[in-house]
């Protein structure tokens, strides 16, 4: 067993995305989708330890495995690799060495409940089956880590039982042991006293603690254990995992790296794009108000808050959208503000200067708006300044018509007139769904004018609660463009394809009028 020299000063992160994280109810990743979050956790995340999956789960989870597996090696990432297995007389560890997978956590049972009621076994006896374990997978060549199933249980009802599993293992050659509060059930004084008891029992052994976020204390606990000395953390992207869910490593390494001396070695502008895919990828959308990632974090709406940013940074913490690679927004509605106004002016320099008797128009339809519970975006602006000046918003781009034929098993067509500047243009084109078939449409009909759409980063469609199917429909769409910019546009209509066309339309035309020149010279 390993032992610890001294205090380490980096907590070891092992992301836990791919395993724990597919615990999540309706969360199944393919294939190439697992490669794809492993490519960006371990190359640009540049987490310390991946867990991969699970073994003798399914031909699906093989496949997966052995893609991830064939690319580390080829790019010197092996030796982070690593997956649960199980007591079951050496097929885990059979399994994983048949894929080239270097490392096995054991699961093992760590309350004595565990071990009378699920596998009907004596302590005695579930302990001596670990111990074969870990000999065959030693004499395969896997490293060996130790999960202690439910140790938060064990802990409190019988440290007796704790103490006999680890001084066991101890003298057999196994990296770490992984403290898992199963059950979400510990506070953080609970593990500062629990993990107290075991270094004072074992040394500085390699321990790694497992949360749970069933008490929404999983981040909490994580950082007590930290400052009691913990080797390593575990956590996945977006707190997936089952029930609640695990510790978001966005939270953990933001509380470790700024409330503590030691350090979660990650990538801090990475932790957005890493959330965005496996938001995409797992269909499961992270909470608006998530700590770092969430989509409204680094959002102002009052106006107060604009004005103090405004005058010296006065509603700013550690948690700078910078830091993460984001930009801090100020939004528009009825709490809005003249500063909210001004700091979202700034960011459309197109706009003309406008007068402080104009200004205060602005802000009083913006208010109306957002009074009315209707999204305001920057990108309306244009359109609200355009009116009160009564000199409407040249509309270059026009869709005239579509059509949209869509059948049971077959892909949706649509077929669209567009009017740009004074030419009519006919395209068609299928996809996906309705609104996919459409862009494609647009796409084909532009390309030949050099303008390319840009890329769409989310898609918000709204219904007022308890409305009749006739209600309004309110779709907002947000766009990035190649240089990183983005753009939010919204479109409102009794039908949800006619909203996302007439959001689609709008960013066309704010393009457009504001000097994209390579589209401006072919149009």
């Amino acid at each position: 067993m390993q032992l610890l020299t001294k205090t380490e000063t980096a907590v070891e992160l092992l992301d836990t995305t791919l395993r724990e994280g597919e615990q999540t109810p309706g969360v199944a990743f393919m294939p190439e989708e697992k490669l794809e979050i492993a490519r960006l956790l371990l190359t640009h995340l540049r987490v310390d330890r991946l867990e991969i999956g699970s073994a003798r789960i399914s031909d699906g989870e093989q496949q997966g495995v052995r893609q991830i597996v064939d690319w580390a090696e080829k790019r010197g990432f092996l030796s982070a690799l690593e997956m649960l297995g199980f007591v079951d007389g050496g097929k885990s560890v059979q399994w994983l060495k048949n894929l080239g997978v270097p490392t096995v956590n054991l699961l093992c049972k760590a309350s004595e409940r565990h071990c009378r009621v699920q596998l009907r076994r004596s302590p005695s006896r579930h302990l001596d089956d670990i111990v074969r374990e870990i000999e065959i997978a030693d004499q395969a060549g896997l490293k060996v880590n130790v999960y202690l199933e439910d140790w938060s249980h064990g802990v409190k009802e019988n440290f007796g039982f704790i103490h006999a599993i680890v001084q066991r293992l101890k003298e057999l050659p196994v990296e770490r042991i992984m403290l898992a509060d199963t059950l979400g059930i510990l506070t953080p004084d609970q593990v500062t006293c629990y993990l107290n008891w075991m270094y004072a029992a074992f040394g500085r052994l390699k321990f790694d603690f497992h949360a749970h976020n069933d008490y929404n204390l999983a981040t909490a606990n994580a950082l007590a254990a930290v400052n009691c000395g913990i080797s390593g953390l575990h956590g996945t992207i977006n707190g997936l995992g089952e029930r609640a869910g695990n510790p978001p490593i966005a939270q953990l390494a933001v509380a470790v790296n700024d409330f503590t001396d030691r350090r979660i070695r990650i990538t801090e502008k990475e932790l957005q794009h890493a959330s965005n895919l496996v938001q995409n990828l797992s269909g499961k959308r992270c909470a608006w108000n998530m700590p770092v990632v969430g989509r409204d974090v680094y959002t102002q709406t009052c106006g107060i808050h604009a004005d103090g940013d405004e005058k010296g940074d006065l509603y700013a913490n550690a948690l700078r959208p910078e830091r993460f690679g984001r930009e801090r927004d100020y939004a528009l509605g009825k709490l809005s503000g003249r500063a909210s106004l001004q700091q979202n002016l700034e960011l459309l320099p197109e706009l003309p200067q406008l007068s402080p008797e104009l200004r205060e128009l602005v802000l009083k339809e913006v208010v109306r708006l957002g009074d009315k519970k209707k999204s305001v975006t920057r990108a309306d602006l244009s359109f609200i300044i355009s009116g009160l000046l009564q000199t409407p918003l040249k509309n270059r781009f026009q869709v005239v018509d579509f059509e949209l034929s869509n059948r049971l098993n077959r892909p949706p067509k649509v077929k669209v007139v567009l009017k740009i500047n004074d030419r009519m243009i006919e395209s068609c084109a299928s996809g996906d769904g309705g609104y996919d078939a459409f862009v494609k449409a647009v796409r084909k009909a532009l390309r030949p004018l050099g303008l390319k759409l840009p890329r769409l980063l989310d898609y918000e469609v709204r219904i007022p609660p308890g409305g009749r199917t006739d209600a309004l429909v309110e779709t907002t769409i947000t766009w990035q463009f190649e240089d990183g910019r983005s753009l939010i546009t919204n479109g409102v209509d009794c039908d949800q394809m006619v909203a996302a066309i007439r959001a689609t339309e709008k960013m066309l035309n704010l393009r457009l009028a504001s000097g994209d020149k390579s589209a401006a010279e072919n149009l």
